[in-house]
């Protein structure tokens, strides 16, 4: 049966040696000292540990159940939900108007690592709810936020977002949901969505369904697609709960991973809806949970693989099997140690290098919606609005890969399932699809994200790759190994955007054929830049005499090995964009 110990060592280097939170000139983060988020943190691992983890099989065995118009969670999810919600881990971030605890974003980030990594599926329904709770903060009204806000800050309701329908994922201009207005100025809401996650349960008094639909006679396409309140139970003028609103489970979907969250198909039948915004501009309103939704969908990438990583090694260092070919490291036993091995090592070593290097990346990420939210600052918005896609799409992809690498570890007994290691990459794999199939995520990168502003955001980046590696050109210690590397890797990516920006405009598939290659090099980008800071953080703390020395020579050696053997990936990925559409588009459809 796996284990799972929340990373708290490196989760507080990344806080603190690499981003310095305390230092910075965001609102709440002076309070983020090491001692206090060491004290979070601990009791955030402790839950996941003691709590979360043991339901993570249960969940995946069990599954959810619709029984006579309710879903039935597996056993013990209720009993943990509770805990979860009576502990406050769901407040954290959330406005003290509403009953949160308002603290920074960055802190609600790390705190939930260690549950996603615990108990991903279990994790998703307080999730999407505070996704949710942020749709309604940031765009609905005054009487919306004081009705929802403060049961969703607390999850005693939970929220969910409709987006899907059976004929319309991605293109959501072709939905054939409908709003009706209503002679009270509310609307009536028919319609079917799919593969809505957490679309019922029996965790919580309500449930707060965000949905997408179109009034009759507005515009056509996405641009006549508005956003609605619709509660799972009406809600009474004193708060109280009403009657059953016509929103009914069709069925709970059989999925290949994530059994404990139910993904349910959805029947809105003239189900009272309310209006959040303005009539038309649901989109707008829906990015607000879904760009929050796609940095957390990227934390489940790493967070999954590090359980599995851990389990992987722990393996590793039991498993004995064959001799090391330098010479026996266990004489006294019948074999030695798998570790002990070249292949193995890589393995692990490809796993440990792309975890830290995400969590820092995240964690980055999560700061900078902290500044731009906090502080109105528009280059943090744009910088995290270029960066999303790559959180999400490669660090997902990337997590798929490094579960399924945890489970090659096991050889035979990695594919049994009563060894637990199938269910880490099973419950990845949807990382990689939902929240915009990682294709998309490719598109939107390349499509739309580059251009944005001017394309003032893409250079942004660079502008920090090379200030940096400006700043730190006289370390020693640093050039060879982080900095010449990094360089190299930030050149091949630009030179991917100049072909763009050639090749792009006369065939516009020149660019998109090339765009999920740029994702993944922007990704290594990205992770190279991670590791030459956290380099220099770790070179500093050894410089001042460090007491936990190896953790800090390890650092550097784990991010010399991501450098060195991963970070040189770009420019096998800019000799496929240099190939343009060409061999992409060759065949005709007939003949696939």
């Amino acid at each position: 049966m796996p284990s799972y110990t929340a990373p708290l060592r490196d989760m507080q280097f990344v806080l603190h040696d690499l981003l310095k939170v305390s230092e910075q000139d965001i609102p709440g983060f002076a309070d983020l000292d090491r001692d206090f988020t060491a004290a979070v943190l601990e009791e955030s691992g402790k839950v996941a540990s003691e709590i979360l983890q043991p339901l993570n099989a249960v969940g995946d065995t069990e599954g959810c159940v619709l029984e006579n118009g309710v879903v039935r969670t597996p056993t013990g999810f209720k009993a943990a939900f509770d805990a979860i919600r009576d502990g406050g881990w769901t407040s954290i971030d959330c406005s003290p108007e509403f009953g949160g605890q308002g603290l920074p974003y960055v802190l609600h980030t790390a705190a939930q690592e260690p549950f996603v990594s615990a108990n991903m599926a279990f994790n998703m329904y307080q999730g999407l709810t505070h996704g949710a709770y942020s749709a309604i903060l940031f765009h609905g009204s005054e009487a919306q936020k004081a009705t929802y806000l403060p049961k969703l800050t607390t999850c005693e309701w939970t929220g969910t977002m409709n987006l899907t329908e059976p004929h319309c994922g991605t293109d959501l201009g072709l939905m054939r949901t409908r709003a009706e207005l209503h002679a009270d100025g509310t609307y009536r809401i028919t319609g079917q969505k799919i593969f809505i996650s957490a679309g019922d349960h029996d965790m919580a008094e309500n449930i707060i369904h965000l949905v997408l639909a179109k009034i009759p006679g507005g515009p056509e396409g996405i641009k006549g697609v508005s956003l609605f309140i619709v509660p799972k139970f009406l809600v009474n003028a004193d708060g109280s709960l009403g009657a059953r609103n016509p929103v009914m489970v069709g069925k709970v979907e059989e999925k290949m991973g994530i059994h404990g969250n139910s993904t349910c198909v959805m029947n809105y039948d003239g189900a009272e809806g309310y209006l959040i915004g303005e009539a038309h501009k649901g989109m707008r309103a829906m990015f607000t949970m879904m760009n929050e939704a796609r940095l957390g969908v990227g934390l489940q990438g790493y967070a999954q693989a590090e359980a599995a990583y851990q389990n992987a090694v722990a393996y590793a260092k039991d498993r004995l099997q064959g001799r090391d070919i330098t010479g026996a490291k266990a004489p006294e036993k019948a074999a030695d140690p798998i570790i002990v091995h070249p292949d193995i090592r890589r393995n692990l070593m490809d796993q440990k290098s792309f975890v830290e290097g995400a969590r820092a990346l995240t964690y980055w990420g999560a700061t900078l919606i902290d500044r731009a939210h906090k502080n109105g600052d528009k280059d943090a918005d744009g910088l995290i609005s270029l960066l999303t896609p790559i959180i999400k799409g490669f660090q997902t992809d990337k997590g798929f890969e490094y579960s399924v690498a945890a489970q090659q570890v096991y050889g035979g007994h990695g594919y049994i399932e009563e060894w637990g290691m199938s269910q880490f990459a099973r419950d990845a794999r949807i990382a990689m699809i939902y929240e915009g199939a990682n294709g998309i995520q490719a598109l939107d990168l390349v499509g739309r994200k580059l251009a944005l502003d001017g394309g003032r955001h893409i250079m942004g980046f660079f502008d920090l790759v090379k200030s940096f590696i400006k700043e730190n050109e006289g370390e020693a210690s640093l050039k060879a190994g982080f900095l010449d590397p990094l360089k190299a890797a930030s050149k091949d990516l630009q030179d991917a955007v100049m072909y763009f920006m050639a090749n792009g405009a006369k065939d516009p598939n020149n660019a998109l054929a090339g765009s999920y290659d740029f994702m993944h090099m922007m990704g290594h980008v990205c992770l190279g830049l991670m590791w030459a800071k956290m380099a220099k953080a770790a070179g500093e703390a050894l410089a001042a005499g460090a007491a936990d020395k190896a953790f800090y020579e390890t650092k550097i050696a784990t991010g010399l090995y991501y450098m060195a053997r991963q970070l040189p990936a770009t420019a096998m990925h800019l000799a496929r964009i240099q190939t343009g559409a060409e061999f992409v588009m060759v065949l005709d459809a007939a003949n696939f």
